[in-house]
């Protein structure tokens, strides 16, 4: 992995807050965090709607702000962390982006605390960055869409979302 330069802390996780925007998903953009270095050293990302039992996955790029649906982790625990390593080696990721739900009115709940702990975990086993990404109502977004796998269309959803963010 490329150093980073500046004071930002690639070990630390960064919370991209909620802010209104257009979209059921909310984030604010990055120029707010200027030790980021963003711009330059991280192009490529990995996306992860958490879930206990599926976990969907997306990738994308700063290029073309776009995110491409990849196939859904079905596992738990251990194996759930070995195919995401699968995924790591295989596309090669800058950064990483996950998917962690409020409630409508912006409060945690249980699946809250489960995606953070979700974050930590990646940032902790893999050493990339992570940074976190409101996903209210990405799932029923998903649904309404028609697609087939609704946990890789919700991870694309919130990837979409980080990108578009970006300066």
């Amino acid at each position: 992995m490329t150093a980073l330069r500046g004071t930002w802390n690639p070990h630390a996780l960064k919370r991209i807050p909620v802010s209104s925007v257009p979209c059921a998903l909310s984030c604010i953009p990055l120029s707010e965090f200027p030790d980021t270095p963003l711009r330059a050293e991280l192009q490529t990302f990995l996306a992860f709607d958490f879930g206990t039992k599926r976990t969907g996955v997306a990738s994308g790029n700063i290029l073309t702000r776009t995110a491409s649906p990849q196939a859904t982790i079905s596992a738990e625990g251990d194996a759930r962390f070995e195919m995401i390593q699968a995924r790591l080696k295989e596309w090669q990721p800058d950064a990483l982006v996950v998917g962690v739900p409020f409630h409508p009115d912006g409060a945690s709940h249980e699946n809250t605390v489960r995606a953070q702990k979700f974050a930590r975990q990646l940032r902790g086993r893999f050493g990339l960055p992570v940074f976190e990404v409101d996903e209210r109502y990405s799932t029923t977004e998903a649904l309404s869409a028609g697609v087939a796998d609704a946990d890789a269309a919700s991870a694309c959803i919130i990837l979409e979302q980080f990108l578009r963010s970006l300066p």
